[in-house]
């Protein structure tokens, strides 16, 4: 029996229940059972559809969404307002973490699902991020133009609908033939690390984060930990002293993974007893995976909500 919540931290119009009483309605199970692609981005972020658009796309589709937009759950509020009865939407939120391995620091991103958004120390940490990735996006632009390449900020804030980032001027460069594709763009030429127009932002490291998530009674799962980042990979040891700390699970099943990887990923969730999602990670067409290009096991999804049963952590049905 489902259960309700009786404090909706994101609207007051869908209904929220605690994960660990939810199961599908008879209806439900009469129908083709709905696959799970829990880590998704819109327009609040670097995707290029709005939450209501995501949110019809995955009506279509037969899938329940996860909503992970970059630091910010800005887009939760649209995608709950757009659900359809019955559909059900995942929050959510992508963390940028800074983490060192081997000596080497770079980022690794952490997904926080049904977290307390009005949580005050979490809401300060992605806010800290986001305005330094609004302060960062600017520099880079006045580097950019001051090198004499044909880029204005006002064209890149015109790209976003809500955090700006790297994504937004990639856009612009091609856009204005500066560059002639987004990978380039993303070139240690152009905006990656080392090119004279990069500039670092701030973010709270790996730990910090994590220890965040569970503090606003959110689930923690590692973000495709064998993407390609400018350090070493994340070892098992790594993984177990995260699941010490309160690691919930690991995207295994990723498009940015290969099937050495999704095999290495599983064995260490395995022995770890961590859940194993799986996630398209859309971003529209900013990326090439389309939305429902990974899925999470029905099993897999039922795990995440009962890790996420404290109170203040919902998921969402229209």
């Amino acid at each position: 029996m489902v259960k309700a919540v009786t404090r909706t931290p994101w609207s007051s119009d869908p209904k929220y229940i605690s994960g660990s009483t939810w199961r599908p309605s008879r209806r439900r199970d009469q129908m083709k059972q709905p696959r799970v692609d829990p880590h998704n981005h819109s327009r609040k972020s670097d995707g290029t559809e709005d939450p209501a658009e995501l949110v019809k796309l995955a009506d279509e589709e037969n899938l329940i969404l996860g909503l992970t937009d970059h630091d910010t759950f800005e887009g939760i509020p649209d995608a709950a307002a757009a659900l359809r009865p019955g559909q059900i939407l995942i929050p959510g939120v992508e963390i940028s973490t800074s983490v060192e391995v081997d000596g080497v620091r770079g980022t690794q991103h952490l997904l926080g699902y049904f977290c307390d958004p009005e949580n005050r120390a979490l809401a300060d940490a992605l806010g800290r991020t986001r305005d330094s990735r609004d302060t960062r996006a600017q520099k880079m632009v006045g580097k950019l133009a001051a090198g004499g390449h044909t880029i204005s900020w006002d064209e890149v804030v015109a790209e976003a609908a809500g955090v700006v980032g790297k994504p937004h001027i990639a856009t612009v460069l091609v856009r204005n033939g500066v560059v002639t594709s987004r990978a380039e763009a993303y070139s240690a030429d152009w905006l990656g690390d080392g090119s004279p127009y990069h500039v670092p932002k701030e973010q709270p490291d790996l730990a910090t984060a994590l220890s965040l998530v569970r503090g606003a009674g959110g689930v923690a799962v590692l973000a495709h930990p064998r993407r390609t980042e400018r350090r070493p990979p994340l070892s098992a040891a790594d993984i177990a002293a995260l699941a010490d700390a309160g690691l919930a699970g690991i995207e295994v099943f990723h498009p940015n993974h290969t099937d050495a990887d999704r095999a290495e990923l599983l064995a260490i969730a395995k022995r770890l007893g961590l859940i194993v999602t799986g996630s398209s990670d859309s971003h529209g067409d900013n990326k090439p995976q389309r939305l429902g290009a990974e899925t999470t096991a029905f099993a897999e999804f039922q795990r995440l909500l009962d890790v996420a049963a404290a109170p203040g952590t919902p998921l969402i049905i229209g």
